[in-house]
């Protein structure tokens, strides 16, 4: 048996709402490095748009997710997927509770320790937006933005209870045939301060990205485990040397460069393989972290946009991408003022 890792994130690129990042754990029969998901899986799951009632699609959230389509199409494979854990994703807060739910065990180096993913917290009888399964769950990593605070959304938004306990049920039969575990999802849903905070501190939004990322790696990775562990995430940006960032996460381990290059950079630690890679998405794990950051930044968009609304009903609503983020600033500008609200919680600045 071994472990295959995916990471992704979506959200890098706004000016407003998160930047979500995620890891996915995989247990897997036999090598990790030979393991094909999508053929141990393809009776229920499909890399390309599928209508099948038995099937879902599963790829890069760009491919599965589009404003046209709406969440429908994604919120049901991933919704599906989350039925192979024990957690409840029945409410937005709930769903981020147990995505956040873990400590970080990596570092910042010398960054402050305030500013490091923050662990989830639980709390009672905090009012909801909507009518949401359990608002028992409160993440106070989200508490501190506005549109976030006491607001909530039950969930699944667009898909079927019914067809979701079917398809739950199937893909959870084709893993145990084929020895797959979901050992568990994790997510650092970084909002706009801690965002322009660690990006002011090592000048680079793409530095930030990184740190962020192997961060959150750590939370989910042992590099001491004597299990075969096979990691895969996006390259970032034009980066291709990670031995650097990779040191801050360890222990002392010995890291051996394997290749570095534009398509590719991988690397042994122990008895853990890591490649940062061009097109990561292909890869079952990344392709499933990356639909879970696209939902969770979808859904927070969903309340941010509700937020203002509440404000200014005739609001036309954002997805935060830099040339609407402009207009829907210039828009919310006086109500902004007038609640009080700085830059600092609302914009960031990379």
């Amino acid at each position: 048996m071994g472990l295959v890792i995916g990471m992704d994130e979506a959200g890098y690129g706004p000016n407003l709402g998160p930047l979500v990042i995620s890891a996915t754990v995989w247990r897997v029969p036999g090598d990790p490095r030979r393991i094909d998901f999508w053929n141990l899986l393809e009776a229920v799951v499909s890399q390309t748009s599928t209508k099948h009632p038995d099937r879902i699609h599963v790829a890069d959230s760009k491919q599965v997710y589009s404003p046209s389509r709406g969440l429908q199409p994604l919120e049901r494979s991933i919704q599906t997927l989350y039925g192979l854990t024990p957690h409840d994703s029945g409410s937005f807060r709930s769903l981020c509770g147990w995505l956040v739910s873990s400590e970080t065990h990596g570092s910042f180096g010398e960054f402050p320790e305030q500013l490091k993913r923050p662990v989830a917290m639980r709390s009672v009888d905090s009012p909801v937006y909507g009518s949401a399964a359990d608002s028992r769950m409160v993440p106070s990593v989200l508490d501190v933005e506005p549109w976030f605070s006491a607001r909530d959304l039950a969930l699944p938004v667009k898909s079927d209870y019914a067809e979701l306990a079917g398809l739950r049920n199937r893909l959870a039969s084709v893993c145990g045939d084929a020895e797959i575990e979901l050992v568990r999802i994790c997510s650092d849903i970084v909002l706009t301060e801690r965002f322009n905070s660690v990006s002011a501190y090592y000048n680079s939004k793409g530095a930030a990205l990184s740190r962020f990322t192997l961060s959150l790696l750590r939370s989910v990775w042992d590099p001491a485990s004597d299990e075969p562990t096979m990691i895969i995430g996006d390259k970032h940006g034009g980066r291709s040397r990670y031995d650097e960032l990779l040191d801050e996460q360890l222990d002392g381990q010995m890291i051996f460069r394997m290749q570095e290059g534009r398509q590719r950079s991988s690397y042994r630690i122990g008895e853990s393989e890591i490649h940062f890679q061009t097109k990561a998405e292909e890869h079952f794990p990344v392709a499933v972290a990356s639909m879970v950051c696209k939902y969770v930044r979808e859904l927070s968009m969903e309340l941010f946009n509700a937020f203002w609304q509440q404000h200014l009903p005739d609001l036309k609503p954002t997805k935060g991408y830099p040339a609407d983020a402009k207009r829907f600033r210039k828009d919310i500008a006086e109500v902004q003022h007038r609640l009080g609200i700085p830059d600092s919680t609302l914009w960031r600045e990379r």
